[in-house]
């Protein structure tokens, strides 16, 4: 899937919990958080909220180098209001780490989210690269496989195992990039998303390239961001890095070179990550701006990325406000049109309901059957859900709530929304990303469209049929 979700001007900082408390949600400018030191943000957007998965820097004032050894979670509705749901994951979330706690990013797949983890092993090798898995975005979460999913010995690694990057195409295959010292490493990764298929490559064309990947796609392209640190036209100092990136029509490359998206932050380091909510762009990094802070105490902040017609990207300007707030979680805003509709479909099973899918229910995660369920198994491949109005309606937004029964029935490959123009069904425009999260409320945004009927192409997984068990179409 696409990625692939931020505070205002002159609010109260966010508050600090502990790991297992919920902060009282709070405004913020740049740095969002101040009460702790944290870095490596990766963004995550599952339904209507934007993740932020970060590690807590704890080095003491003057230190000369990194002290980490948790990783937390901030999140948002509106990209203002932070919440900070204290430390997830810890060095002991895995039995056979010893230290640092570095860089890291969450991926969903299977209705489960997995956290992949640049973490010191005890064995053999120094950074290896760790995987935990939960059934939430805020876990709880666990050890996947007992071991490195990378490390030292895995043939072709980086000389630096550190920084990984997963990312689920649209035909369900999922990719890792990671890596240190001037070349990336990539490898496929199986569908149970702790095993590696094939073997480790060296990718090309991601010119000085040093560390810190995050890998997106966004209308048909892939982009590949990246820290780098020289000094030709990027920084004028070597020790600071700054943000490059590369475009590919393969996701295994060969890439090419685009320029700049952010140039150099205050700390030494960069390291950053890029997504989508409620249709505006966003770019999560870390600086040394908070108070008492530097190059081993930093911070998150966020800023609004911006694309220009021909698919490339502006360079950031970075700000101490951050961006204004960008309403529009909740499932969207104005009335829920699914109730008032005829609902009709190419197939539903003969032990599934598509009266479920706009009965008004809440489930309570994806295999909740107590308010019906649709599915259409045993068909596979392309499959549509749709809503018919007796009067045209002004629509901008819909959310889907995915039917997994652990059985034929399974999430999604991808997903695309559709309207009657009149005379035939034509993809919306301006779609954002069409979720295929298991256990939440998948929104997906749009260019507002007048039509008697809307229609929901899914595409199943090789092997698997779809469901859906709430499906909501909003008034703009």
């Amino acid at each position: 899937m696409s990625r692939r979700r931020w505070p205002a001007a002159g609010c109260a900082l966010v508050t600090a919990v502990a790991a297992i408390a919920v902060a009282t949600p709070a405004q913020a400018a740049n740095p969002i958080i101040t009460s702790i030191y944290t870095a490596d943000p990766a963004p995550l957007v599952v339904g209507d909220t934007m993740y932020i998965y970060a590690g807590r820097d704890e080095a003491p004032t003057g230190a000369t180098n990194f002290q980490m050894r948790e990783w937390h979670v901030l999140s948002s509705t509106d990209a203002a209001t932070w919440t900070h749901h204290g430390a997830k994951a810890t060095i002991a979330t895995f039995g056979w780490a010893g230290a640092d706690a570095w860089a890291s990013e969450v991926e969903p797949r299977n209705g489960k989210y997995y956290w992949y983890t640049s973490v010191n092993g005890n064995g053999a090798g120094w950074m290896n690269i760790g995987v935990a898995v939960g059934d939430s975005p805020l876990g709880p979460f666990t050890d996947a496989k007992g071991g490195p999913l990378i490390s030292d010995s895995t043939a072709n690694s980086s000389g630096l195992n550190i920084d990984p990057t997963v990312f689920v195409d649209d035909d369900g295959q999922a990719y890792m990039y990671w890596g240190g010292y001037w070349a990336p490493r990539a490898v496929r990764l199986a569908s149970n998303m702790i095993d590696t298929v094939g073997s480790v490559v060296t990718p090309t064309g991601l010119t000085n390239y040093w560390e810190a990947p995050w890998m997106f796609k966004r209308n048909g392209l892939y982009y590949m961001m990246y820290a780098a640190n020289d000094t030709n036209g990027c920084v004028t100092n070597s020790n600071y890095a700054c943000q490059r990136y590369a475009t590919a029509t393969n996701p295994m490359g060969p890439w090419t070179h685009r320029g700049i998206v952010l140039g150099q932050v205050s700390s030494t380091t960069n390291h950053a990550g890029i997504v989508e909510f409620n249709g505006q762009w966003y770019i999560v990094y870390h600086n040394a701006n908070a108070p008492g802070g530097g190059n081993f105490r930093r911070s998150v902040a966020v800023d609004r990325l911006y694309f220009n017609a021909d698919g490339t990207i502006q360079q950031v300007v970075q700000t101490t406000s951050g961006p204004p707030p960008n309403p529009g979680g909740g499932g969207g805003s104005g009335t829920n049109l699914g109730p008032s509709a005829t609902a009709s479909t190419s197939y539903v099973s003969a032990w599934e309901n598509l009266s479920a899918i706009n009965n008004g229910g809440t489930p309570a995660n994806s295999q909740d059957r107590s308010n019906l369920a649709y599915g259409n198994w045993p068909q596979q491949g392309t499959q549509w859900i749709e809503y018919q109005w007796p009067a045209a309606k002004s629509i901008n937004k819909s959310s889907v709530y995915w039917f997994d029964d652990n059985q034929g029935i399974d999430l999604p490959a991808s997903c695309q929304l559709q309207y009657w123009n009149g005379s035939q069904y034509v993809a919306v425009t301006g779609q954002s990303t069409c979720g295929a999260a298991g256990n939440v409320e998948n929104v997906v945004t749009f260019n507002p469209v007048n039509t008697t009927r809307l229609r929901l192409q899914i595409t199943s997984r090789s092997g698997y049929s779809t469901g859906v068990l709430e499906w909501k179409a909003f008034q703009s």
